[in-house]
């Protein structure tokens, strides 16, 4: 959204993130995205025989979330899918083991358990950009990237500030980017 110009820093693509967000949480909203994650993660916590911890939900959610939307998992998986390189992957992977121990240490064994949905997303993104390689731009990749980016920044809040925002209801709004490169219209 910000470039730096020289000395000067402009904003563009503002349009797209507002339209992106608003379309795909509402979307996301309909479909009940995050009380899917809560479900599966209410599901893991029975499985696993951790029906006392009272943090798992929230613990699996979170990591979940942490490093599934990231413009490196995103990315990453699109270029694997594309160009059949998964160094960004391997290299996330390095990052979101350390990131998810931390998160365990201090949120709970939930946390753990986001291997699974990072697993299932990045390899149906895989498998998505190898079906849709010979369509995807250069734009679109940026577009989901710049998306991408944003709900990181709302998982962050929600860690600083406690829940606050359903990121997981947002996840349509990363569709909805690819989509935006698209269109005729300039965003």
């Amino acid at each position: 959204m910000l470039n730096i110009e020289g000395t000067k820093i402009s904003s563009g693509k503002s349009m797209l993130v507002v339209l992106c967000l608003v379309i795909g949480t509402i979307i996301g909203e309909l479909i009940g995205i995050e009380k899917g994650f809560e479900n599966f993660g209410e599901w893991l916590k029975k499985k696993t025989g951790n029906s006392g911890d009272t943090y798992f939900v929230t613990a699996f959610v979170t990591a979940s979330l942490t490093v599934s939307i990231g413009a490196m998992a995103i990315v990453g998986a699109i270029q694997d899918g594309l160009t059949n390189d998964y160094s960004t992957l391997a290299v996330k992977s390095v990052l979101d083991f350390i990131i998810v121990a931390v998160m365990t240490s201090s949120m709970g064994k939930g946390a753990a358990f986001s291997a699974i949905p990072v697993f299932v997303f990045e390899g149906c993104i895989t498998l998505l950009a190898r079906f849709l390689s010979p369509i995807m731009t250069e734009t679109a990749v940026l577009y989901l990237s710049l998306i991408g980016s944003v709900l990181i920044f709302c998982v962050g809040i929600n860690l600083v500030w406690g829940k606050k925002l359903n990121v997981a209801n947002m996840l349509p709004a990363v569709l909805l980017a690819i989509l935006a490169a698209y269109v005729p219209l300039g965003f």
